[in-house]
């Protein structure tokens, strides 16, 4: 069995304890502290949003009659079909108040998230851009992907009163930015280009949009119960419209360089999904308490903003309240409840230890906050790897018992 740990002062970042603390390891679902964090640094902070619109062609722009109307998002995977304001219904709603009256057909844009390249992850879960929180997994097939979500869409323009002459989902045309033609006056001198854009070649425009509440609800609901599902739908999220294609591979770049970005040590670091289910990522204990630091002292507050030290007594440090809180007693289905999966660990201990687990066969860890005696925040990362037949529970009991020795010692 080999274990590494590294124990910090958040304060400083001195270091208490270390044992092979640059050792690559296996991490588990210790993965999704990276996972969430880098949602919260890119949606910026505890008010981040994601958003999903209706757009119509440019020329037909202001028209009661529209050739198409298109959806598009940004992988947001709390959208639903008819609650509240984040919803095609709302959408629906909106488009009827813009004027539009009949539409030729429904489109959905699959530009911005190559779905089926998160089929490779352990989880094997398609990721379009526009998802509805009623799925559990989305389709597989582009072609089901639009089904899927244009016959809901549908239905809700309908119901707005929205006239939908086609029940066929198309795919959004790719958009080119317009480039202007060469033009020259008569001695052939080259003139400056024609800074009209025909309106057959403008962007479409939104008539519709709507956005998510708060990250930070989605976040610790995948960090307090470790779900699987939900934290690869936050990575997708790292995918939609940026540089890298919407692939899988360039969610998980934009996530290295978000962390490059916060001056997390990556030497060694190998990110290869979001929730940590499959076993080819590796984290080491310094990337993790580099990590824990650095949100520690970013002022991501669920309320009023303050002093990182007051955010953290006062339990309203975004990201440290997505990890589970140890020792709560709770018995909840799926681990719910604030303290996920820690509530029946550190039973009766006294300690403030807000930790996230890890475990796979021959693998589990455990990274978070502890106070100690001195009442000094540590943070710390205590990785173990082994044979598949290691037994879980007893190593569990011997990092509980590490997190004890830790904070009596400092």
């Amino acid at each position: 069995m080999k274990v590494t740990l590294l124990v910090r002062d958040v304060r400083d970042g001195r270091v208490l304890e270390s044992l092979h603390a640059d050792a690559p390891m296996i991490p588990a679902s210790a993965l999704k502290t990276v996972t969430g964090a880098a949602v919260l640094v890119e949606r910026q902070g505890a008010q981040g949003w994601w958003s999903t619109e209706l757009t119509v062609p440019a020329a037909d722009s202001g028209r009661a009659k529209v050739k198409a109307l298109t959806l598009r998002g940004s992988a947001d995977p709390t959208l639903s079909i008819a609650t509240g304001r984040n919803s095609l219904r709302e959408l629906a709603r909106q488009a009827f108040a813009a004027g539009v009256r009949e539409v030729g057909e429904v489109r959905f844009d699959q530009s911005r998230l190559d779905a089926a390249s998160f089929l490779s992850t352990w989880y094997e879960a398609a990721m379009p851009a526009v998802r509805l929180s009623e799925w559990m997994d989305a389709p597989r097939d582009p072609g089901d992907i639009r089904e899927a979500l244009g016959r809901p869409l549908i239905v809700e323009l309908r119901r707005a009163g929205i006239k939908v002459r086609s029940d066929v989902i198309g795919p959004a045309p790719v958009y080119r930015p317009y480039q202007p033609p060469v033009r020259k006056d008569e001695q052939g001198h080259v003139l400056p280009p024609d800074p009209v854009i025909p309106l057959e070649r403008r962007p479409e425009q939104g008539v519709a949009s709507v956005r998510s509440g708060s990250v930070v609800p989605l976040v610790w609901a995948v960090l307090r119960p470790s779900d699987n599902r939900r934290a690869e739908e936050l990575l997708a999220t790292l995918g939609a419209g940026h540089a890298g294609g919407g692939t899988l591979k360039g969610a998980l770049a934009r996530e290295r360089a978000l962390l490059e970005g916060l001056g997390v040590n990556l030497s060694g670091v190998v990110l290869a999904d979001g929730s940590g289910l499959g076993r080819e990522s590796r984290l080491t204990a310094r990337a993790l308490t580099d990590l824990l630091k650095v949100m520690y002292d970013l002022p991501y507050a669920t309320g009023r903003p303050d002093l990182p030290e007051r955010l953290y007594r006062q339990r309203q440090n975004a990201f440290v309240e997505a990890l589970p809180l140890a020792g709560t007693g709770e018995r909840l289905p799926d681990h719910g409840g604030r303290g996920g999966t820690m509530a029946t660990r550190l039973l009766g201990s006294g300690l403030d230890v807000r930790a996230k687990t890890g475990t796979l066969p021959g693998v589990s860890s455990l990274t978070g906050y502890v106070t100690a005696r001195s009442g000094r925040v540590l943070t710390f990362a205590i990785l173990m790897n082994g044979p598949d037949t290691a037994p879980l529970l007893t190593l569990r009991d011997q990092q509980d018992q590490l997190v004890r020795a830790i904070a009596a010692g400092h």
